[in-house]
């Protein structure tokens, strides 16, 4: 046990888990939505919005940038803008925010004036180089010295028009930030992938439909180029998905349990990429031998999890961006794993496998989970307690960042959560 940490041993419960469960809005879709009505003059009203530490982080980030975000209820923001961002008194601190602290650093080169972009000791260490370089070339004054926030912005009042070309192997989110600040620019501007690799594509798809919604035009010119032209954007009311990723703890519980979780919403009607691992998720106890997580990167942890339990053992495949999430996931994922029993996942390169192991569900083997300031982590791991005795979460608050009723949630469902510490 860690000293002086609060923590939370999961009962496995003894019936299966009914009833119905509405998961928070979708952070992707709630930061992109906050900042573009920022960029709008006039007031949008963004409702079935999460409210977590990632999105407040944006609000407060936009709130000091001069931008008024008033909070009428649990889900919904209101914001008022006149479409342009002011200089801050002080440096935008956004946590581990990765959305907020990507969106910023391009959003931030239309103010006139300097901006330090920073967050916390995690996200000093995850990698912004790519998107620095690709802003430097559209003409923006910055610098990163590590490669790594903080990040200093010298903003000229827009963009430039032109055509940039970027790396996205690492993040989509490096695509999406320079695609919304490109409707603020003075001219057209082309953005180019500089190869075929990209993290979770379908993200991008989630942010050209979110720009068009605030009044952008951007158009796709081929698979890896989109043309933004500088429209600027409109204040627009937007309701907000619920998170698919959030929607996936849900999935997998139902199936380890053998259960019946309504969320409110069918799993087709998502339009987030992490939806996707419904799919596979159905298949339990048989998922397939091997699962390309690109493209439902979120979504990778639960999976993992849930691949403990197979009849047969899991290769995750596509998955190195894991390595520069909140934490080295793929790393975080094995340790784990292989604390609740030696050997029950591994790294080879940067696939993770998960030997795989159905009498593991009755079995009592007490546990420590550590979840490196990771949400992901932490409510991951709460599903092995489904199923296993003696799993504790160490830090459980850490689900903050993005699903602050997690714990509520499985209480709700008849989970026993009790206090570790």
């Amino acid at each position: 046990m860690v000293t002086g940490k609060a923590a939370l041993t999961v009962i496995p419960p003894t019936h299966a888990l009914m009833g119905r469960v509405t998961p928070p809005g979708s952070k992707s879709i709630t930061n992109r939505a906050l900042l573009l009505a920022a960029l709008a003059a006039g007031t949008s009203r963004l409702t079935g919005a999460l409210k977590s530490d990632d999105t407040r982080h944006m609000a407060n980030a936009l709130r000091q940038m001069g931008v008024t975000v008033d909070e009428p209820d649990a889900t919904t923001f209101i914001v008022t803008s006149n479409g342009q961002l002011m200089a801050p008194a002080g440096p935008l601190f956004l946590g581990n925010a990765g959305t907020a602290t990507r969106f910023l650093t391009a959003a931030v080169a239309s103010v006139n004036g300097t901006v330090v972009v920073d967050g916390d000791e995690h996200m000093r260490k995850r990698p912004i180089a790519p998107l620095v370089k690709a802003l430097a070339a559209l003409g923006v004054d910055l610098a990163a010295p590590t490669g790594c926030p903080p990040v200093t912005v010298h903003g000229r009042g827009a963009l430039a028009g032109g055509r940039v070309e970027i790396d996205a192997g690492l993040s989509s989110q490096y695509v999406s930030a320079i695609l919304m600040a490109a409707a603020c620019s003075t001219g057209p501007i082309d953005i180019a992938l500089t190869g075929s690799d990209i993290g979770a594509r379908g993200y991008i798809d989630l942010t050209v439909a979110a720009m068009r919604a605030f009044g952008a035009a951007v158009e796709q010119k081929d698979a890896a180029t989109w043309r933004v032209l500088p429209t600027g954007y409109r204040a627009a009311d937007y309701s907000i998905e619920p998170d698919a990723s959030a929607a996936t703890y849900l999935w997998a519980a139902e199936v380890l349990t053998g259960g019946r979780i309504d969320l409110g919403v069918p799993a087709d009607a998502f339009t987030q990429p992490d939806a996707c691992a419904q799919m596979v998720i159905a298949q339990f106890p048989d998922m397939p031998a091997i699962i390309d997580g690109s493209q439902m990167q979120d979504a990778v942890p639960t999976l993992a999890v849930l691949a403990a339990f197979n009849n047969s053992p899991v290769r995750f495949t596509g998955i190195s961006n894991l390595r520069v999430k909140e934490c080295d996931r793929t790393r975080a994922l094995s340790t784990e794993l292989s604390r609740i029993r030696s050997g029950l996942a591994w790294e080879e390169g940067d696939d993770l496998i998960v030997a795989a192991d159905p009498a593991l569900a009755g079995q009592t083997l007490p546990t420590d989970i550590h979840t490196y300031a990771d949400h992901r982590i932490a409510m991951c791991f709460a599903l092995a307690g489904l199923k296993i005795h003696g799993i504790t979460i160490l830090d459980p608050g850490c689900v903050a960042k993005t699903y602050p009723g997690y714990w509520d949630a499985l209480r709700s469902l008849g989970v026993d959560l009790r206090d570790g510490a």
